[in-house]
């Protein structure tokens, strides 16, 4: 079993630094903290002829808790309410809103369609509200929905039924979701369709005051698998060209409809062939540790982005560069990057030091996830100095975020630090070290998982160990019997 060293018993920037030299990455992080307005983070920069007021951006966060309907509940708004308090100042999504019901990832999954739009008016002017109230002044805070389809994740009527959509038929996920033929493949008509979806959600977006969409292309879901769909033999499979076509349809139809809206991206910039647990190493009931599935009669890899065909373990961005371009070409101004899926990598997306009971255990140290974020990030920044990128992965990183966030900001590898799972437990977390050169400790959060184990069994996500909002409910007692039985 692999022997994990925690962030928590680094005690010093130099035994941190020790620690990444040891596993032969490239991590580093600064000494001190600036505060104020010294801070690398606090600098405003340039947006579609406004200013976005610092570098810090809120991810998109899911809570699992909309009405079957797909509209707003108590714990959806206060979620917002805690993102507007968290001093960012780009609000990347708030969560992920389905642009069709049958496009849901969870029945609870939030959809932007006509009957719920005063909703998601409701729950923007929560955020701008709460922002306001913590730091008086929303002028300079850009918010964006986040728009998705999610494809082959589809559970749009039970938390326990697959109903994927796939661009594709894919030999290693299709038994794990209930792939079995080929009528769960979107027909270019249905596509032509979703275009239109996509569209109505963006004018609703418009409307309920949002500065700019996601066209999400992501983790696994519809858009993002679409990038790998070599195997597909139509106009939307095959060359690269053909693969980023219902992503770049999206994007010009949106920008036809509504010219004034903002467009961003969020790209998984790379992947990895799908893990598992392997049962050698599980212990005393507990999930064995993450290894790849069986890709040896699979070679070239054709079933994946941003990775080396040859070898599918591999980082590489060529594609994800060309593709960059296209999306500069087509007016994406914001691009988020991020990697993998929770759903088959979800080491690589987030990076724990306990395992989802959907999981596995940790196989290396999460740390070199990080790194391999960080390295795409600082790419692709270099590469396109003139969109502004959201970096990912910082949440693993504890008490060394906001010195790692300092450094990657100041050095230029990216223009805005995404915090995701973090913001869960501590909105605020980079806004003390800013103001304050430290953190509160009993709030960081320790990538317990909790967060991932809730949904992924039909409840609510939260961070049920160190939020009060959902510590000692029962809900988060169920979620430890869960793990229990999980061994996580």
């Amino acid at each position: 079993m692999y022997q994990l060293t925690k962030i928590a018993s680094l005690k010093t920037p130099e035994a941190f630094r020790q620690h990444t030299a040891f596993l032969g990455i490239e991590l580093p992080i600064d000494d001190s903290l600036e505060i104020g307005d010294a801070s690398p983070l606090s600098k405003g920069v340039l947006w579609n002829g406004r200013r976005i007021g610092n570098r810090i951006a809120v991810q998109p966060m899911e809570g699992w808790d909309g009405t079957l309907t797909g509209g707003m509940t108590a714990p959806m708004k206060r979620r917002w309410e805690r993102f507007g308090e968290s001093g960012a100042k780009l609000i990347w999504g708030g969560e992920a809103m389905a642009v069709h019901p049958d496009g849901r990832a969870n029945p609870n999954q939030l959809v932007i369609q006509e009957s719920n739009r005063e909703d998601i008016k409701l729950l923007l002017v929560s955020l701008r509200q709460s922002h306001v109230q913590a730091y008086g002044d929303d002028s300079d805070l850009a918010v964006g929905f986040q728009l998705t389809h999610s494809g082959r994740f589809c559970r749009p009527t039970d938390h326990h039924h697959w109903n994927p959509r796939v661009a594709y038929r894919h030999p290693l996920l299709d038994p794990k979701f209930g792939v079995s033929d080929d009528s769960a493949v979107l027909s270019e008509p249905e596509l032509k369709q979703l275009v239109r979806d996509y569209v109505r959600a963006a004018e609703i977006a418009r409307w309920a005051g949002a500065d700019f969409v996601d066209i999400k292309c992501c983790h696994g879901y519809l858009l993002h698998e679409f990038l790998s769909a070599r195997k597909r033999r139509d106009g939307y499979g095959g060359p690269l060209a053909n693969r980023a076509r219902l992503l770049l349809e999206i994007i010009e139809a949106v920008r036809k409809q509504i010219p004034e809206l903002g467009i961003g991206v969020r790209l998984s910039a790379f992947d990895m062939v799908p893990f598992e647990p392997d049962p050698a190493t599980a212990v005393e009931g507990r999930l064995g540790q993450g290894r790849p599935r069986d890709y040896s009669k699979l070679l070239p890899y054709a079933y994946g982005f941003g990775l080396s065909e040859s070898d599918p373990l591999s980082m590489d961005l060529t594609e994800t560069l060309v593709l960059i371009g296209w999306l500069k070409d087509a007016g994406v101004q914001l691009l988020n990057v991020t990697a993998g899926s929770p759903y088959y990598t979800p080491h690589l997306l987030r990076p724990a030091a306990f395992p989802p009971s959907d999981g596995y255990q940790p196989h290396e140290d999460p740390l070199i996830s990080v790194s391999k974020h960080f390295s795409a990030t600082r790419q692709i920044k270099r590469a396109f100095p003139e969109l502004l990128v959201v970096g990912s992965g910082y949440s693993y990183l504890q008490e060394y975020l906001p010195h790692s966030a300092q450094h990657n900001v100041r050095e230029g590898w990216t223009d805005f630090v995404g915090l995701g799972r973090t913001v869960l437990s501590y909105p605020q977390v980079l806004m003390d070290s800013i103001l304050q050169r430290k953190s509160q400790r009993k709030l960081i959060c320790r990538t317990f998982s909790d967060c991932t184990t809730a949904p992924r069994n039909g409840l609510p996500s939260g961070c049920y160990p160190l939020d009060e909002y959902y510590k000692g409910t029962e809900i988060a007692e169920a979620v430890k019997k869960i793990k229990s039985a999980f061994g996580v």
